[in-house]
């Protein structure tokens, strides 16, 4: 009797520990799923971000662009001014030439005239040209110029007069060279702004597009693997229970659910295209039903949807299905509601085997939760 209560009492924790429930696939699945589903939040929340940052460098790029547009206008004006200093400067130039030849002349003709009055023997006035402190003096020289005559007198005061007016051309000359390379330094900083100012354009929509880009490419991949998942989890639990099709799945709408299974994928925008349905996951060859009443006015292979059936209902509604493995009924027949007219399956561009369930409202896709 002793021997037995300690035999018990060894075997008990052995025992207990085996009847304790091990992890099972089902769980370890369940937990792959709920990480994919938690990197798929983390992914959106990631490109809520980066599209609140592009929305934000768009303001700046606005900003920069219409700054752009005020420095290209200064950078027009100064240009155009400097196309009008470059013509003063040739006009100038030109000018500044002509009265360096007209003051050669003056001087030659000035210097032939004195002398002609050296060989005219006339003292008093080779006696003024000897005492003058050289050609300036002379040309200032009042006594000078009245003991000559009248033409005298002309060609040293046009000596004078270009003299002068050489002198003053050369200092607005310079002057305007002076202006020409300032105008010149800001034309070319403006254009250095301009292109610095397209640089940033392109640099920052350019980044914040290609982390948007990679991260919504992540979460696709991440949502594909996730379907999958999700459809052979609704596979496992089908076969677990037992039962190829549940009772019928009646919602707070008119129609019922073609399918009893989970959840798995909502209407609207998914991957940069509209979603036109919803995903229910159940396992390959669950019977799919009538959502209502009405006659079956598509049935056969339709592209990316595979296997596809398409009713028609009072009104302008219909439901669509999607993905089947096998049809359960035919071009034309009169379905009732909850009638089995085809099966899950896995046809088309599809990751798993689910099934996927539109209405449409005159041909166009309309979210199914609000018929459900």
């Amino acid at each position: 009797m002793r021997l037995r209560v300690l035999i018990a009492c060894v075997l008990a924790p052995a025992v207990l520990w085996a009847l304790l429930p091990l992890p099972s696939s089902g769980q370890k699945l369940q937990a792959k799923i709920d990480r994919a589903r938690d990197q798929v939040e983390r992914k959106k929340g990631t490109e809520r971000v980066l599209s609140t940052d592009i929305a934000a460098y768009s303001r700046k790029i606005d900003g920069l662009e219409a700054r752009q547009s005020r420095i290209q206008a200064d950078l027009d004006a100064k240009t155009a001014e400097l196309v009008s200093l470059q013509d003063r400067l040739r006009d100038e130039r030109a000018r500044l030439t002509r009265l360096r030849e007209r003051l050669q002349q003056s001087r030659t003709q000035l210097a032939r005239r004195l002398v002609e009055i050296y060989k005219a023997d006339k003292p008093d006035a080779l006696s003024v040209v000897l005492n003058s402190d050289g050609f300036v003096d002379l040309l200032e020289r009042g006594e000078f110029i009245q003991r000559i005559a009248e033409n005298d007198r002309e060609i040293v005061l046009g000596v004078r007069s270009a003299k002068s007016e050489s002198e003053r051309t050369e200092a607005k000359l310079d002057r305007l060279e002076r202006r020409q390379q300032r105008v010149t330094a800001i034309v070319l900083q403006r254009r250095n702004e301009v292109a610095q100012v397209k640089t940033e354009l392109i640099g920052v929509r350019q980044g914040k597009q290609n982390a948007l880009g990679a991260v919504r490419e992540q979460r696709h991949e991440i949502e594909e693997d996730l379907e999958a998942m999700e459809a052979e989890q609704a596979k496992i639990q089908a076969q677990l229970s037992g039962v190829p099709a549940g009772p019928v799945r009646q919602g707070s709408g008119a129609l019922i659910w073609p399918v009893n299974g989970a959840f798995t994928s909502p209407f609207g925008m998914r991957w940069g295209r509209l979603h036109a349905g919803i995903d229910i996951a159940a396992a390959e060859g669950t019977p799919i039903r009538a959502a209502d009443s009405g006659r079956v006015v598509l049935l056969g292979w339709t592209g990316g949807y595979g296997n596809y059936t398409c009713v028609q209902h009072g009104g302008a509604l219909s439901t669509c299905y999607a993905h089947q493995s096998r049809y359960g009924t035919s071009m034309g027949a009169s379905v009732g509601k909850g009638q089995v007219i085809g099966y899950v399956g896995n046809t088309g561009h599809s990751f798993g085997a689910h099934l996927h369930f539109e209405t449409r409202s005159n041909g166009s896709p309309v979210d199914p939760m609000g018929y459900l």
